[in-house]
């Protein structure tokens, strides 16, 4: 039996979706996280040394890391649409994919997490004005740039492509959607990124993910609701 070890508001939503892509029988452990640091919760390190999630369990196999968790399940479970074969004409770009979502993408967002918290957390006061000095120096000199590059270059792929990597949904897609919809939720972009946010739209509307957020609860990245 498959046990996802599912932290809220976290990468572990994609791995629900994938689980409803693949019409497969899964428990979920939810874990809430700190309310005070917003981290994940200590009970998270029984689990895995990480003390982080996504942790899937199948049987005696424990596997941690998003990448890894979906192609286990697209090969072990899925078939060459969820991941291609190598030799297979959209092998390096479905590769691509799946480890530029993590590798290169997140990373500027995740800065810009950190130095946001830098501006807004307690602090003395006559310390405030030094700290939000470095915050905005480093949003200037590195993470705005950072930004403006990848999304730039996903939104210009997305312009000629539907899906990342060949003409139907891969695990590609599902790695890449937690940073996509996580920078529209949070107004990093939109419409100057019309692609990203078409194709965000495109995948929350499925099925599959309508019922993963169903089974996963509270997610603060979901489809926006109309005012």
């Amino acid at each position: 039996m498959i046990t996802l070890h599912h932290l809220e508001n976290s990468r572990s939503q994609r791995i629900l979706w994938l689980l409803e892509e693949l019409d497969l029988k899964y428990k979920i452990k939810r874990y809430e996280r700190d309310k005070k640091s917003g981290l994940a919760p200590a009970a998270l390190k029984k689990v895995h040394p990480l003390g982080k999630s996504p942790v899937l369990r199948d049987g005696d196999l424990t596997l941690a890391e998003s990448a890894v968790i979906v192609e286990y399940l697209a090969r072990q479970y899925g078939d060459d649409q969820w991941a291609p074969k190598p030799g297979d004409d959209d092998y390096w770009a479905f590769n691509f994919w799946l480890h530029y979502a993590e590798g290169s993408l997140m990373p500027p967002l995740l800065l810009r997490l950190v130095f946001e918290r830098v501006r807004t957390g307690p602090m003395p006061f006559f310390v405030r004005p030094i700290a939000r000095g470095i915050a905005d120096k480093v949003d200037q000199a590195f993470i705005n740039d950072q930004i403006r590059t990848h999304f730039g270059y996903v939104d210009q792929h997305l312009s000629e492509h539907e899906w990342f990597a060949g003409n139907q949904i891969s695990i590609a897609d599902i790695q890449m959607s937690f940073p996509l919809e996580a920078a529209v939720a949070g107004g990093t972009i939109g419409d100057s990124h019309p692609h990203i946010v078409a194709f965000v739209q495109r995948f929350q509307a499925r099925p599959a993910y309508l019922r993963a957020l169903e089974a996963g609860g509270d997610y603060d990245y979901g489809p926006r609701e109309e005012a």
